[in-house]
């Protein structure tokens, strides 16, 4: 399939705080999560919302002026929780969008890695870290055709935002904010994956690294 270009919402005035939640139990059983609506954080995953809370202080300070969104799954709402505490914001503030979930993995959600593995060989594509899309999951032009979409109607937002996202789902949006080329193969851009727990900051088109999380998981 030939590549499709992505084109870019309007540029907006403020900071964009890009969040990849915290460890989940599905993470550390190493099952393949996609858009599950709630596997919630392990114990190791409120200490990466600590870390990514600590980190954001530092950087923001006490109440600022920050305009919280976040996938409406469980965990992202978790991790907004403990990183608002730290800020002194009002978690019940935030906003929420069904376009910032997960790549949705169809028939291999919520199964083991090594499972699929075995059945359908790597799910991982090693050149770029991305997950393969399950034969009736979702693929990359759809989702950085909801995550453009979210981008060109949240274009309004004044000053700064923190959106607390996925693995996928964030390197694919980080990859639209910053014109990224298409990644070969998965036609739609998406910068490097980071750990959970990470934190960059997007300004005018360019990426910064604010807090390189702790936490491991593939994509």
């Amino acid at each position: 399939m030939a590549s499709k270009a992505v084109s870019l919402p309007s540029a907006r005035c403020g900071r964009d705080f890009i969040a990849r939640h915290g460890e989940t139990v599905f993470n550390a059983a190493k099952r393949l999560q996609g858009d599950a609506p709630h596997t919630p954080l392990t114990r190791a995953g409120f200490a990466q919302a600590d870390e990514m809370g600590r980190a954001l202080r530092i950087e923001l300070g006490a109440r600022p002026a920050l305009t919280l969104w976040a996938s409406p799954t469980g965990r992202a709402l978790q991790t907004l929780s403990v990183i608002a505490e730290h800020l002194e914001l009002d978690w019940h503030d935030a906003h929420t969008d069904p376009r910032l979930v997960e790549i949705g993995m169809g028939g291999w959600g919520g199964r083991y890695y090594a499972d699929v593995v075995a059945e359908a060989g790597p799910v991982i594509d090693p050149a770029s870290g991305l997950l393969r899309c399950a034969p009736d999951g979702e693929h990359y032009p759809a989702i950085a055709a909801r995550v453009s979409g979210w981008l060109r109607d949240t274009a309004s937002d004044a000053g700064d935002r923190l959106v607390i996202m996925h693995g996928i789902s964030s390197r694919v949006m980080r990859g639209v904010m910053t014109g990224a080329a298409s990644v070969p193969g998965f036609d739609a851009p998406a910068l490097p994956g980071l750990p959970q727990g990470s934190v960059t900051v997007i300004e005018g088109g360019r990426e910064r690294v604010v807090h390189r999380g702790t936490g491991h998981a593939p994509a």
